[in-house]
């Protein structure tokens, strides 16, 4: 039903998550992110947005993205349904794919980088994420971007692809939260739609957001 990928660049201090799914509003559902805490991506045939939300809360305490996860899964009887992926705040990635999930389902989890995906067409989809992922030549948009269609390229979800989300978390930029909750092609509605979001007129005014670093400097 989904697909999704998280990283974590340690010379930048940059988060990236970006999903995609054959269903309505992935960003809303899927993903969620903070600069302080770390990424989640909670998918299956029956997500669990209390998994999504318990986990990030619990890595903004300081517990990493194994621990967190397992204290989650543990004490949740639908977890054969489900699916979930973590990189806490220092980088270390984790997932669970319940059994029950349909097929192709499966996760992969590498330092500071995740990826997941159920109703899959084949392991090649997340592989093709991965590697589009390590493609250090290009912007961390363009790579997360680059991921979401190499998966799609290599057979993605089953259904086709409904909706799409970017998140993009920076110490020294606001972040980019960008979602496409239905459209027939949501790969190319999100590449445009960030592509206007990196405008002159809207980056310019990002200019004025304060950002993580400035906490730093402004006690």
């Amino acid at each position: 039903m989904t697909y999704s990928i998280l990283t974590f660049d340690r010379e930048t201090g940059v988060f990236a998550a970006a999903a995609a799914t054959g269903n309505l509003c992935v960003g809303g559902w899927v993903l969620r992110g903070d600069i302080e805490s770390g990424l989640v991506a909670s998918q299956g045939t029956a997500p669990s947005t209390f998994w999504r939300d318990e986990v990030l809360r619990k890595m903004h305490n300081g517990t990493d993205a194994g621990i967190a996860i397992a204290n989650v899964v543990r004490t949740d009887p639908g977890r054969g349904h489900r699916q979930i992926i973590a990189l806490d705040r220092n980088g270390g990635a984790k997932g669970f794919t319940g059994g029950d999930s349909i097929a192709f389902a499966d996760h992969v989890c590498e330092d500071g980088l995740a990826v997941a995906g159920n109703m899959l067409a084949s392991q090649a989809v997340l592989d093709a994420m991965i590697s589009a992922a390590r493609n250090s030549r290009v912007s961390v948009v363009s790579r997360m971007l680059a991921a979401l269609a190499a998966a799609d390229a290599a057979g993605g979800d089953k259904r086709g692809l409904v909706s799409a989300a970017l998140l993009i978390l920076d110490p020294h930029r606001p972040p980019l939260d960008l979602r496409i909750d239905y459209h027939v092609n949501p790969l190319t509605a999100l590449k445009r739609l960030c592509d206007r979001a990196h405008g002159l007129h809207y980056h310019k005014w990002l200019g004025k957001v304060p950002v993580l670093v400035d906490r730093s400097r402004h006690p």
